[in-house]
């Protein structure tokens, strides 16, 4: 069976209030800075960033549900929260201009998207406290803190960004950035930054499930090779092999040994040749 393609990326970047000067500007760099990026990494590729007044509840839910009604099933939808986070109660809330966005509005409206893969970089302070109400099987959670008792301003943002403006991040070479490559850059760089710093670590980064390996960004020849509209397919095609051969390898032991040689030795085939299709 054809794997199937991966349409369009939609991303939906929000900074929310900084409470000070220097948080604001931060936060707003950081989701302009982010919004650029992808951005340049093909027309495939739709994202929009809110900030300042703009970063409302009212347009976030306006995003969201224009995100709804383009999103088919193979498309990929990611959302990053960039800014302060809170927890009232058991409640966790993101914090901007006007009514705060809650975690379960947030899985709310996810709920109602299409695409089958669904990612949400939740970079706050308290943010652990929106991994429950997030989990889906379609969904990656990834969260600043483990939990929503750390409260502190955090530091994953930046660390995030430069996990998709840095290679070496892209540990299989296959220049293309996943969600596992980027989460586990930018929590090696968030660890390195309390270390250097002599302070005690007030965020510890989580992804749930952990290593699963959804595209975020391409780069080098292969971002240049999504510009032409007769290679996006092949593209599509090679990174839902891919995802395809990770999960064969997690079903590894449930399967007999022959089985699982024969589907992997069919998938890598099928591999090899759609690169080779993307080389010409």
């Amino acid at each position: 069976m054809m794997p199937v393609a991966m349409l369009a990326m939609h991303c939906l970047i929000v900074a929310g209030l900084g409470g000070e000067q220097e948080y604001e500007q931060r936060f707003t760099a950081q989701a302009q800075t982010l919004d650029q990026l992808l951005h340049q990494a093909g027309p495939d590729v739709k994202s929009q960033a809110l900030y300042g007044p703009a970063a409302t509840l009212e347009h976030i839910r306006a995003s969201l549900r224009d995100i709804a009604n383009f999103a088919v099933p193979a498309d990929t939808v990611m959302v990053v929260l960039i800014g302060h986070g809170s927890v009232d109660g058991m409640e966790y809330k993101f914090n901007i201009p006007g009514p705060d966005l809650t975690g379960s509005e947030l899985a709310s409206l996810l709920d109602q998207v299409k695409a089958q893969r669904q990612i949400v970089v939740n970079t706050t302070s308290a943010s652990g406290a929106s991994t429950e109400v997030l989990e889906h099987p379609n969904r990656v959670v990834i969260t600043a803190t483990r939990s929503g008792t750390e409260k502190n301003a955090t530091v994953f943002a930046r660390y995030w960004i430069d996990a998709l403006r840095d290679a070496a991040s892209d540990t299989d070479k296959n220049e293309v950035i996943n969600t596992a490559e980027a989460f586990k850059y930018a929590e090696q760089k968030t660890k390195q930054f309390y270390d250097t710093q002599k302070r005690l670590a007030t965020e510890h980064p989580t992804m749930t499930p952990p290593d699963v390996r959804i595209a975020v960004l391409r780069i080098g020849s292969v971002q240049q090779a999504a510009q032409r509209p007769e290679k996006q397919e092949l593209l599509a095609k090679r990174e839902e092999l891919e995802r395809q051969i990770d999960d064969l390898k997690l079903r590894k032991a449930s399967l007999p040994t022959e089985e699982y040689r024969k589907q992997l030795q069919a998938m890598l085939i099928d591999l090899a040749k759609t690169q080779a299709e993307i080389d010409k």
